[in-house]
């Protein structure tokens, strides 16, 4: 079976894509050789077929802080090695498109100059996007699968990008941990793209959301491929306040589902009991069993690998979300999260985060991890 019929699609169903069995790539890397180790995770998983040159293509890079933290965001030589096997296989620099997307605590602007992403852009020359800051526009669009919960969060309407529906997309996620869903990946790397900075108010359904999410992405990205780095990877309270590990791994593939399956079971975790990978397996919008999932590359055998990261670490800021999204303050959602009171909890978050926990803990890690090869890379190749 050749690796276009391994990533077709296999049926039609309600207006989600059936997948059969999908490849995902799991390659060691080394700072020296990882430009052309990420352009090969992306042949080994089929980015060729999968990506046409015929269309511009989307990068959507993650940031997580806006500060550099090991394993929290893209990485300069990710979004550098993706460019580069992209141009390889023929896509021009002018149809290459670099996508970030702020928050309601994370600077964009600033992300993309501290985590280095801005002289690998202007390297390359490459047309860079804010999603959250005008002129760029958002429309309403109506997906024709069934939402799961995006319709009662915004009973007004979905809005997407303008730019996203006809391109490409290559999303740039880290291998890490999150308070909200366990891990983060390829699947909650669209979170930050398709919904505006009212995006919050999703967290409650943070697992049906990303299902959604991913079922409009099929409607509307000719390719869709994930490129995950785990050269540095994050354990314990994610998305930033973690500890971090060099792990020398870069994942991909084309089933947005199966990278995350493949990522989660690398670091631990039963894919299928996450609740976003099962349910977008039941839905058919990807294959989250790692029975049915072939993993080529550098990994004989991936059921081997367990790196035994942590699930159930909260940060003080993450034990007060969940007291309001899950728990006794539930009712209060509303008022405390959509509504002029809402400012309480971004300025809590940032003071947290940005100020206690990075002082006193964050850059004494940052110091630690700039001793290292990967830390040397970072502070010198870029």
């Amino acid at each position: 079976m050749t690796t276009v019929e391994r990533l077709g699609t296999e049926a039609e169903s309600g207006g989600l894509r059936r997948v059969g069995s999908p490849v995902v790539s799991v390659v060691a890397t080394t700072p020296a050789t990882v430009l052309a180790d990420v352009e090969r995770a992306m042949r080994l998983a089929g980015a060729e077929q999968v990506l046409s040159t015929d269309v511009e293509t989307l990068l959507k890079i993650n940031i997580s802080w806006q500060h550099w933290y090991p394993g929290c965001s893209t990485t300069p030589w990710q979004l550098e090695g993706v460019i580069r096997g992209l141009q390889n296989m023929g896509h021009d620099d002018g149809g290459l498109i670099a996508a970030h997307n702020g928050t309601v605590v994370v600077d964009s602007f600033e992300g993309e100059v501290n985590n280095k992403h801005k002289p690998v852009q202007d390297k390359y020359g490459l047309r860079t996007v804010h999603l959250d800051t005008p002129p760029e526009p958002w429309v309403r669009y109506e997906p024709k699968a069934q939402m799961m919960v995006l319709h009662d969060i915004y009973p007004e309407g979905i809005d997407i990008p303008a730019l996203f529906e006809g391109k490409n997309i290559v999303h740039l996620p880290t291998m890490k941990t999150h308070v909200f869903t366990t891990m983060t990946g390829a699947m909650k790397n669209t979170f930050g793209g398709l919904l505006h900075r009212k995006r919050h108010w999703t967290h409650s359904v943070i697992h049906e959301t990303l299902v959604d999410l991913l079922a409009i992405q099929q409607e509307i990205h000719p390719g869709i491929f994930a490129v995950t780095d785990g050269t540095f990877a994050g354990d314990g309270p994610g998305p930033r306040a973690m500890r971090w590990h060099i792990k020398n791994r870069i994942v991909a593939g084309a089933d947005q589902v199966a990278v995350d399956a493949v990522a989660a079971s690398m670091m631990g975790f039963d894919p299928l009991s996450l609740r976003f990978i099962r349910l977008a397996h039941e839905r058919g919008l990807g294959v989250g069993d790692m029975r049915d999932i072939e993993v080529v590359g550098d990994e004989p055998d991936i059921s081997r690998v367990n790196w035994g990261f942590a699930d159930n670490e909260n940060t003080f800021a993450s034990r007060g979300q969940k007291m309001i999204y899950w728990g006794p303050l539930k009712p209060l959602e509303n008022a405390l999260l959509r509504s002029p009171l809402a400012g309480w909890a971004y300025a809590a978050s940032n003071l947290y985060h940005n100020g206690y926990w990075l002082n006193t803990i964050g850059k004494g890690r940052v110091r630690k991890a700039l001793r290292t090869e990967w830390g040397r890379l970072w502070a010198e190749g870029y």
